[in-house]
């Protein structure tokens, strides 16, 4: 869920994604028994070798199911003229993409033509927040890959500059609430971001002051310090939180001490609901977790695809 470009976000409506009633945690049971062990198994190996993988699968996930539902549009490649999802500015940055291929490529082998693309993206994204020491839940599945895959509309995608109007219209509009929103923001316990994402926050701020005011000074200076003003390091950024792979409820902690990295982030306690709700999850992991489950349970029950791909990267 880590946004590393920065973008304005137009708020247009888009087709709304249904609420899938046909889902089932016990739907693969009989036609690929097998089905989760392998994708945990994918997940496992991969994380293995690179400690990134499990922000960037839950980051996917959630660029996924924003745009269109959980159809596994954003793993579709650009073909001729159409560019996917995926080359659209805030999906530049998403990598892992090989640990759905290897899940699918196993899962073809054990039981073909079964297992959607949608659904393995979910189960990975679960099994990447248990392998960072967070909560274990059943994913239902039943999810159908989309055939439409578009850049121009991860323009739906939540921007790390946006204030909580926009962030409480964006996810209102996928049905999610505001207990949604700030316990999906969670997920930046996981992760890195570019300094483009915050570059606002420490660099010529507004007319008056040059950082925002909201950020502890110590913590702005070392921002400032690995991102410059002109900064041409490609890579340079931050760790999201100071556990960053580790699922814990530290976003919170930080965030009440003036140590958020978005604009998003901060906007989170603009309102007093809001707030409220960081605090609860800052002083409770088990609270945190348990909106967490829920929210996540919630966000990939959005469906809208209509075939099962072979291929995760290209329709049938």
């Amino acid at each position: 869920m880590k946004v590393v470009v920065v973008l304005s976000v137009a708020f247009l409506v888009f087709p709304f994604p249904s609420v899938a009633g046909a889902l089932s945690s016990s739907y693969y049971d009989d036609k690929c028994p097998k089905h989760k062990s392998i994708v945990r198994s994918a997940v496992e190996k991969a994380t293995s070798n690179d400690k990134t993988v499990p922000s960037a699968l839950v980051r996917m996930h959630f660029h996924d199911c924003f745009i269109r539902g959980c159809d596994g549009s954003v793993l579709l490649n650009s073909k001729g003229k159409n560019k996917a999802e995926k080359d659209g500015p805030p999906n530049i940055s998403l990598h892992a993409f090989y640990v759905i291929d290897n899940a699918k490529k196993a899962l073809e082998a054990e039981c073909p033509g079964v297992v959607s693309c949608a659904d393995i993206l979910a189960i990975g994204a679960r099994d990447a927040i248990v392998v960072s020491g967070g909560p274990y839940w059943e994913v239902p599945n039943g999810r159908k890959d989309g055939r439409i895959s578009l850049a121009s509309d991860t323009r739906q995608l939540p921007s790390p500059v946006s204030n909580i109007t926009q962030l409480k219209q964006n996810f209102g509009q996928k049905g999610l609430s505001t207990k949604d929103l700030v316990a999906l923001s969670g997920g930046h316990t996981l992760g890195f971001s570019h300094c483009s994402s915050f570059q606002n926050r420490i660099h010529n701020f507004n007319t008056t002051h040059d950082v925002d005011t909201t950020m502890n000074p110590s913590f702005a200076s070392r921002l400032r310090s690995v991102c410059p003003a002109h900064n041409k390091v490609r890579n340079a950024g931050a760790p999201l939180d100071s556990s960053n792979l580790i699922f814990d409820n530290a976003y919170y902690k930080l965030l009440l001490q003036g140590k958020s990295m978005f604009s998003s982030d901060q906007a989170l306690l603009a309102t007093p609901k809001t707030k409220a709700l960081v605090s609860k999850f800052a002083s409770s992991r088990k609270a945190f977790e348990r909106a967490f489950v829920n929210s996540m349970t919630k966000m990939s029950s959005l469906t809208g695809g209509e075939e099962i791909r072979r291929d995760c990267r290209v329709v049938n």
